[in-house]
């Protein structure tokens, strides 16, 4: 019996435009997304969250208790010339989100934020008034 493959009639797109120096649209592209890291030290949780080509006026932090949401207006525009011919030109708006739980409630009127270098970085205070139980296990 012969072998049987599995015949595409998209896979070699890129050969066919080769000539034209044109690459086909790919609509698998996804949209950013916030990346983070969490840490938490004695009296508070640190966020470092990379959220890159966005204004810090586009970003937005709200603390609800232990629950945390970071969003964004992302915009970003690429644009590639040779000579003063426009080869590509790529655009993507819209907006990003991340909400995540921590273990106790923040303090959210000490709260600070910092954003450089496209990393938002958020130190987040433990409320006082909380504690953290043990159950002993038996």
């Amino acid at each position: 019996m012969a072998n049987m493959t599995r015949y595409d009639p998209f896979g070699n797109l890129d050969d066919l435009f080769k000539g034209f120096m044109l690459q086909p649209v790919r609509l698998d592209q996804q949209a950013p997304q916030i990346k983070m890291d969490v840490k938490e030290t004695e009296g508070a949780y640190v966020v470092h969250a990379e959220i890159p080509g966005v204004k810090k006026e586009d970003i937005k932090v709200e603390v609800d208790g232990n629950v945390v949401s970071i969003s964004a207006e992302v915009k970003q525009e690429k644009e590639e010339k040779k000579g003063e011919r426009v080869i590509r030109s790529e655009r993507y708006q819209g907006s990003v989100s991340r909400t995540f739980t921590l273990g106790l409630d923040v303090d959210e009127k000490t709260a600070n934020a910092k954003y450089a270098d496209g990393v938002l970085e958020l130190t987040l205070p433990k409320k006082s008034g909380t504690r953290q139980g043990r159950v002993v296990v038996q």
